[in-house]
Formats: structure tokens, C-alpha cells, sequence
């Protein structure tokens, strides 16, 4: 059975990597909800600006097709900020999805961001996107203050499939 699972989180909470650790233990293909930004966006987050509602907009829309293709195939684990209900709504209108957020503290977040090299995101746009945040009560909600085993591990367990 196909499953559409969309790992959460503000930037550097380790999207990526769990959902690659992921991917591999489901068998399930991985996609970078990165990759589908306009280039608008990704100029606008690499001149240090954070993205507002209206500039997500067209990217969310492309993520929702993207959804329903994958849906149609092989499904996908994608790896997503999905900070906001209003974008949550967009990405599963038209899809069933399994929801796992990744959550972690300022300071944590923050030294994940400085170590990383050759993102377009700028580090400083860390508190914009907590700020930003509206943290759900529903999904699996998963502390990044462990490690990657363990919290693919944790998600593995909690997932009801």
C-alpha cells in the first residue's frame, strides 16, 4: 500500500536526514520539498529575507500535485518545513498523509544551522521560522535532542502501518 508521509519541521530540525534513513527502512522514495521552490524563493531566502504566506503560496500548490502524482506511483516520504495549519491544509487536500514533526530547542536548532554548509537558508532566519511555527497537536511529534537511529526508531514505532 502506498503511503505519503511528510516529515516536519523549521529548518534544521533534520528533515532530510531522517527522511533518507527513512526512505530506507520503508522503502519508500525520498523528495526535498526544497527542490520545488520558484527560484524567487530561493533568491529571496539567500538574500537573508524570510518567505511570507505569499510567497509559499505557488510553491504549496506545486507540493499538493506533486502529492497526488506520488500518490499515484510509489508513494513518497517528503521532507518539509510545513510551519503553518493553513500550509498543513494545502498538502493534504487532496491526500491522505502521515504527519511527523520534528521539534527542537532554539540553541539546538541554531548550532545545526551554523555546521551546515552549501544550504541556501540563512541561519539567521532561524527565529522567523519558530515564529512562524504553529505546532499541531495531531501527528507524531518526535525530540531531535537524540539520535538519528533513535528517532527513526521512535518514528518506525509510532507509525500505525
Amino acid at each position: 500500500m502506498k503511503k505519503l508521509i511528510v516529515i516536519a519541521g523549521v529548518s534544521g530540525s533534520g528533515k532530510t536526514t531522517i527522511g533518507l534513513h527513512l526512505s530506507k527502512k520503508l522503502n519508500i522514495p525520498f523528495k526535498d520539498a526544497d527542490d520545488y521552490h520558484p527560484q524567487a524563493n530561493v533568491d529571496k531566502m539567500k538574500s537573508g529575507q524570510p518567505l511570507n504566506d505569499e510567497d509559499r503560496r505557488p510553491w504549496l500548490e506545486i507540493l499538493d500535485q506533486k502529492l497526488q502524482e506520488w500518490d499515484d506511483e510509489e508513494g513518497a516520504i517528503l521532507a518539509c518545513s510545513a510551519l503553518r495549519e493553513s500550509y498543513r491544509k494545502i498538502l493534504a487536500q487532496h491526500v491522505d498523509l502521515y504527519w511527523v514533526f520534528l521539534d527542537g530547542s532554539f540553541e539546538v536548532l541554531k548550532s545545526r544551522l551554523d555546521n551546515r554548509k552549501n544550504h541556501f537558508f540563512d541561519p539567521l532566519l532561524l527565529q522567523s521560522q519558530l515564529d512562524t511555527l504553529e505546532s499541531p497537536e495531531y501527528g507524531i511529534h518526535v525530540s531531535i535532542d537524540q539520535t538519528i537511529e533513535e528517532i527513526v526508531d521512535e518514528i518506525l514505532k509510532k507509525l500505525d502501518f
